[in-house]
């Protein structure tokens, strides 16, 4: 794998004439492809789900990454933030964790004899909500202003975090021993739900032998990993992104993939307006990505499970049968006709 370090990005995006769109546009797909590749050297295997993080880091959109304990959930966030030259805060989600812990408080302070509002570590561009459904709802729920309008009222003052914004949250599957379900109000801000399986023997065998080298434990160090990109270099390739020319068919099928869920068989729950933009969003980001010049139904149809799997519910009788969401949902994309452009 060819080592590519990228231009700055940062001139296109404060230039206010840019030279030529296209260009812009192959610097930004560079710096991604760039980023994926250095992301590649911390976490061994999970190509899809690297590729869907940073779908969701170029569209804006939060991820939820569910996997059992061990398979580099953490790590993945860990190396992003490395790579990225902005703020990076992370909260562990635990039973007794407050509202007030996530978003911040006021504190009385006695030299003023005035509260002071003390801001909450979500405050910052990238937030990892580590293992977010080991703590109960109310906790959960205070990440929801913040995550759907990149605000947090405090006191009655409505404070803007700062840009971009993204959460990263990990969970640990919801059967497993003091876990709560997250609720549907809070699933439906995240734009994906990726999940991490264990490793091929091939992978993992290539994890451990790296892994025992290193003098950290059991862990893999993310420190020699390059910052490739700072704040104002993320907006820019979001900028170029949401402006990736999307044929109407393109857009059709986004909203008909949306829909087909609230009448499927199997499917009890259907997934709302959120899933097509969502659908949209992702579908531009992985064009970018792949150095595309324009948005392709594969791009859509390549982060729908994502998008959706987290937004339907499966009938009673279907989970007894044992089927996956996911399954019902594959069945859904191959039989949904998508546009031949």
């Amino acid at each position: 794998m060819s080592e590519y370090t990228p231009e700055p990005l940062s001139p296109p995006a404060a230039t206010p004439a840019p030279s030529n769109p296209a260009q812009q546009r192959q610097r930004a797909s560079q710096l991604a492809q760039a980023l994926r590749q250095e992301l590649h050297k911390a976490l061994i295997g999970q190509n899809a789900v690297v590729d869907d993080v940073l779908t969701a880091l170029i569209a804006g959109g939060h991820v939820l990454i569910e996997g059992v304990p061990g398979l580099g959930k953490t790590l993945l966030v860990r190396a992003l933030a490395r790579c990225f030259g902005g703020e990076f805060a992370r909260i562990q989600f635990t039973p007794d964790l407050m509202p007030s812990d996530v978003t911040g408080h006021a504190v009385y302070d006695l030299q003023s004899e005035q509260f002071k509002l003390r801001k909450g570590p979500v405050f910052t561009n990238l937030l990892l909500a580590d293992e977010i459904n080991r703590a109960p709802a109310k906790t959960q729920a205070a990440l929801l202003e913040v995550m759907q309008e990149r605000q947090v009222t405090l006191e009655g003052r409505a404070l803007a975090v700062p840009l971009p914004f993204m959460v990263l949250a990990t969970q640990n599957p919801i059967e497993q021993e003091g876990t709560y379900p997250l609720p549907e109000a809070e699933l439906d801000r995240f734009m994906l739900k990726l999940r991490m399986d264990y490793p091929e023997q091939a992978e993992e065998l290539s994890m451990v032998r790296q892994v025992t080298r290193s003098t950290r434990a059991d862990m893999l160090d993310v420190t020699p990993l390059r910052t490739l990109l700072q704040a104002k270099d993320l907006l820019a390739v979001q900028k170029i992104a949401s402006d990736l020319p999307l044929d109407e068919q393109v857009l059709d099928y986004a909203v008909r993939l949306a829909r087909a869920t609230r009448t499927w068989p199997g499917l009890i729950l259907g997934a709302g307006p959120r899933a097509s933009i969502a659908l949209v969003r992702g579908g531009r980001a992985r064009a970018l990505l792949r150095g595309g010049d324009f948005v392709l139904p594969d791009d859509i149809k390549g982060c729908a499970l994502a998008v959706l799997r987290h937004r339907v519910r499966l009938a009673p009788e279907l989970d007894i049968e044992g089927l996956a969401v996911d399954q019902v949902l594959q069945q859904l994309l191959d039989q949904v006709p998508a546009p031949r452009l």
